[in-house]
């Protein structure tokens, strides 16, 4: 059974140097442990999604330009999040704010080709599917 998902869970990005908090504007109106709750529509770069530090990335247009002016060696530029889908799969038995509730085992694509994961949900006491 996975966990609710709430403000200042720990997320990681497979591209990126660094862990980052997930932030929760309060107005889900769902609230555990005086936090609010996150739902699968909580993706929106630097609103919910903070940078994960330097990003490797190739796809990334910086990197990609970095790595060139380098002679082909990587070389890891800023983070810049860049995601447009919502988070997958959540949970469709527990709605928030009329969208499924989001749960620790959701992931998150990043346009650059980085997979976001939960690596703690914020909180360690509700339980969902």
């Amino acid at each position: 059974m996975g966990q609710q998902v709430c403000m200042n869970a720990v997320m990681q990005c497979s591209f990126g140097m660094a862990p980052s908090s997930l932030m929760v504007l309060p107005a889900n109106r769902v609230m555990t442990g005086n936090v609010p709750d996150a739902n699968i529509m909580d993706n929106k770069p630097f609103v919910n999604i903070l940078p994960f530090g330097m990003c490797q990335s190739p796809a990334n247009p910086a990197v990609a330009a970095a790595t060139a002016a380098a002679l082909g060696v990587l070389t890891p530029m800023p983070c810049t999040p860049m995601t447009a889908a919502p988070w997958a799969p959540g949970c469709a038995t527990v709605m928030i704010a009329n969208m499924p509730a989001l749960n620790n085992s959701s992931k998150l694509m990043c346009s650059f080709g980085g997979v976001i994961s939960i690596n703690f949900a914020g909180q360690a006491t509700v339980n969902i599917p």
